[in-house]
């Protein structure tokens, strides 16, 4: 297989990263490119000026293809949580060959669709997530390709985003003159970058912190089962200081990344400029900084595990909580955050590292990026049915018996065969499925 290439571009609101990657035969992804653009026209995750938010993405996307020396038409766009829900149906059918092929998964998946009635009038489908199957009487089953069975049943996890809000994605993707090739939630991308198979099978609850978002992702197997959203991030903590210490936004968030901390900090004080007066400063405890950043995170927090709560999937999460996102730099957060989640297990996502990244990328704060790069690469659920309303089947690359045991990698190729192969069933297919729920 010649090699191919991936643009990922996480549209955030505080900045616009691209990366670009090269795939191969047998050969994980390898970063040769990287772009970054502060955003302009984006709030709380959502497009609010075309022409604007347009320009952001574009020196994003340019500076990463200049850098790799390749011109690309095409990307993997992040998606906000903002506007997104989660809806968790199930899909029943006989198997009537009594052996269960990849066509039977992607029968059973657009049954529960059909049957949901998804997607609703005013929304799109970006994913459908199978997160647990059943074959006959045989529950928690991981992968039923192969197996011997009359019956499948399958919970799909059916995420929706409202289509006017896609639709200006899509416009200032268009202006930026790119093309979509696949949308990604960015909670799912920020999971695919963050978790290992142990974790994702224990259930983990990921949560990607950004500038003026909180991305939920849950997970119950190898899938996501539930994802949610809450219009709060970082720029609050900058808003606060701001406010607190009378100094300018700017200058606020300078302080946080260099004196934040929700730690107990010691009276020392720093010299800050003050808002509204050229060249004046003033002394602000360190103290005071570490009071005014631990509220609201703190308030955050409390809603966060709100959230949780509210999913009643808490006791589902059996390797606890990922903090991920520019807010998990923030020193003392997993010691915040422990008690106010219950005491389960709080860790700092640290995205698993791609061949050729450089060091600006390698925090928590480029996990949805990342992400990208890795769905485009084929690590993605076993089995999907994406934006574009392929389904797709992860099947894992050929080895050499002189590597080493690795997790599996995926290249382009085999997962576009298998896309190519099962496309949405006609309506003769769809009386079929119905039958087969009936019966």
């Amino acid at each position: 297989m010649s090699s191919s290439y991936i643009l990922a571009i996480d549209v955030g609101s505080h900045k616009v990263c691209a990366l670009v990657a090269q795939i191969g035969a047998d050969k994980p992804a390898r970063v040769i490119g990287s772009g970054l653009a502060r955003s302009q026209g984006i709030k709380k995750g959502a497009i609010v000026d075309i022409a604007k938010a347009s320009e952001s993405i574009k020196a994003a996307a340019s500076e990463a293809c200049q850098s790799a020396g390749i011109s690309l038409q095409k990307a993997i766009v992040s998606v906000s949580g903002a506007y997104v829900q989660s809806h968790q149906v199930v899909g029943k059918a006989n198997i009537p060959t009594k052996e269960i092929e990849p066509k039977d998964i992607n029968r059973v998946m657009r049954i529960a669709l059909d049957g949901a009635a998804m997607p609703p009038p005013d929304c799109e489908i970006l994913h459908v997530l199978p997160f647990s199957f059943k074959v006959d009487e045989q529950s928690n089953v991981q992968d039923p390709v192969g197996m011997s069975g009359s019956r499948l049943e399958t919970h799909v996890n059916i995420i929706t985003a409202q289509k006017t809000a896609l639709d200006n994605l899509r416009k200032a993707i268009a202006a930026a003159g790119i093309e979509i090739e696949n949308l990604a939630l960015s909670a799912y991308a920020a999971s695919i970058a963050v978790l290992g198979d142990d974790e994702k099978e224990l259930g983990a609850c990921v949560i990607d912190i950004g500038a003026s978002t909180c991305n939920i992702a849950i997970y119950q197997g190898a899938a996501p089962r539930h994802c949610d959203f809450f219009a709060v991030g970082g720029a609050h903590i900058t808003s606060d200081l701001s406010i607190a210490l009378h100094t300018p936004i700017s200058a606020a968030e300078r302080i946080k990344l260099e004196y934040g901390s929700l730690l107990e900090q010691s009276a020392s004080t720093i010299n800050i400029p003050e808002i509204g007066i050229e060249n004046a400063t003033r002394s602000a405890s360190l103290e005071t900084i570490s009071n005014v950043i631990g509220a609201r995170m703190e308030e955050t927090l409390l809603i966060l595990a709100g959230r949780l709560n509210m999913s009643r999937l808490k006791n589902c999460v059996g390797a606890g909580v990922v903090i991920a996102g520019g807010a998990a730099k923030l020193d003392g957060i997993s010691e915040t955050a422990a008690p106010i989640f219950g005491n389960i297990p709080v860790r700092i996502a640290r995205p698993k590292a791609l061949p050729g990244l450089t060091d600006t990328f390698r925090d928590s704060a480029f996990a949805v990026v990342i992400g990208l790069v890795r769905y485009g690469a084929g690590e993605f659920t076993p089995y999907e049915i994406d934006s574009s309303n392929n389904i797709r089947i992860k099947i894992p690359a050929r080895k050499t018996p002189s590597e080493e045991p690795q997790p599996p990698s995926f290249t382009q190729e085999e997962t576009t065969i298998v896309l190519k192969e099962l496309k949405e069933p006609s309506m003769l297919q769809r009386f079929w499925n119905w039958l087969s729920q009936i019966f």
